[in-house]
């Protein structure tokens, strides 16, 4: 992917210096772009302050810089000179299950004689809520989870470092402008509360959560850490990205129904140990973040500043574009890149996002990698 960094994207996020307190800088080519000074809300070790400001302010903010960039009248550094902290501070985190193709090939894999989708998967976005406490930048390591397991041939539970740990190729949406308790969020309200985008790597050990999840779904063999980029890409950057939702069926409810669905066409490549191993395309998500969105708040739950949401595993038609080694292995009995089933101590994995770019070329969103470092029994 091209550096994808120019004026059509400038992704804000949070850096240091050896002399320099936390704050807000943008990302211009090879350089981070110090904007504390274009606003008092930049100026912080978070952007929380700033993305509770609003649409009108966010948009008003993005040209003030654009031009400040383009005239080269703000400091600036290498972004190999700075350190990128944790962009905002994460208040609620929920994770979706919104690819048709993952959900599928999960039902193939766990349950052959069965229809892969179970009953409500094609009327509802399937979630869970997360830990945020344990939702770190891009580059942090990523310690081997303990855990209890339990295979099918076992007669009783063992403790012990999971064996099948897992990646969740997804996308994340970060809130900017919160709803109150008991208000609900329309799907064409999406871009007045969502402020951009983050990559997500959602780490997965597949047999703590096996043995785990009935009846009450996800615990521990996901809260141990998920990965999000440190550059937060302006939903206005991807207006070249919006393309049309996938057909579904049936329709959905209609607080599920809107003019503005936010698809949105994002290519994104996974690198195992410098090789790509797999290329996911964002854009055949069943389910959108407008929906996702929606959903959340239908009940009346409450969202803030700093909320994050993601899409669950991007996972495509083809072998070749299948979002996690459960899948790419399916279930751990095909081994590909050279032997790999699940992650492996020292392996390290980093997603790649891009997209079309307001400026007719293409903009790559902020990378999110790990490495995965033994289990500290």
């Amino acid at each position: 992917m091209s550096d994808g960094f120019g004026l059509d994207h400038l992704p804000y996020g949070v850096f240091t210096t050896r002399a320099s307190a936390p704050r807000v800088g943008v990302r211009f080519a090879d350089r981070v772009v110090d904007v504390a000074s274009v606003r008092p809300e930049l100026d912080r070790p978070t952007l929380n302050d700033f993305m509770a400001l609003g649409p009108e302010v966010w948009s008003q903010t993005r040209t003030e810089i654009a031009g400040l960039v383009e005239s080269d009248t703000l400091p600036s550094y290498a972004v190999d000179d700075v350190t990128l902290q944790l962009p905002f501070a994460v208040g609620d985190y929920v994770d979706f299950y919104a690819s048709l193709e993952h959900a599928s090939n999960l039902g193939r894999i766990f349950r052959p004689d069965q229809e892969p989708l179970l009953p409500n998967w094609r009327h509802l976005p399937v979630g869970y809520h997360g830990r945020s406490g344990t939702v770190v930048v891009s580059g942090t390591p990523v310690v081997r989870p303990c855990g209890q397991r339990k295979a099918p041939t076992d007669d009783a539970p063992v403790f012990g470092p999971s064996r099948r740990l897992d990646i969740e190729t997804e996308l994340g949406f970060v809130i900017g402008v919160g709803s109150e308790l008991g208000d609900r969020i329309g799907v064409d309200e999406f871009a007045q509360h969502v402020f951009g985008v983050v990559g997500v790597n959602d780490w997965s050990a597949r047999d703590i959560q096996s043995w785990e999840y009935v009846p009450l779904g996800p615990f521990l063999g996901k809260s141990f850490a998920t990965s999000v980029s440190a550059w937060v890409t302006p939903l206005a950057a991807l207006a070249a990205a919006r393309a049309d939702l996938p057909a579904q069926d049936p329709a959905p409810l209609p607080y599920l129904s809107g003019t503005e669905g936010w698809a949105l066409d994002i290519d994104i490549e996974v690198v195992l140990n410098g090789e790509v191993v797999s290329r996911p395309p964002y854009r055949g998500m069943y389910w959108s973040p407008a929906q996702m969105l929606a959903h959340l708040t239908v009940n009346g739950a409450s969202t803030r500043t700093g909320d994050l949401f993601a899409s669950g595993t991007i996972s495509g038609a083809e072998p070749e574009t299948r979002g996690s080694f459960l899948e790419l292995s399916w279930g751990g009995k095909e081994p590909f890149a050279g032997g790999h089933t699940f992650l492996e101590d020292g392996d390290e994995v980093v997603l790649r996002y891009g997209a079309p770019g307001a400026g007719g070329g293409r903009i790559t969103l902020g990378e999110v990698a790990g490495r995965i470092d033994p289990a500290r029994e």
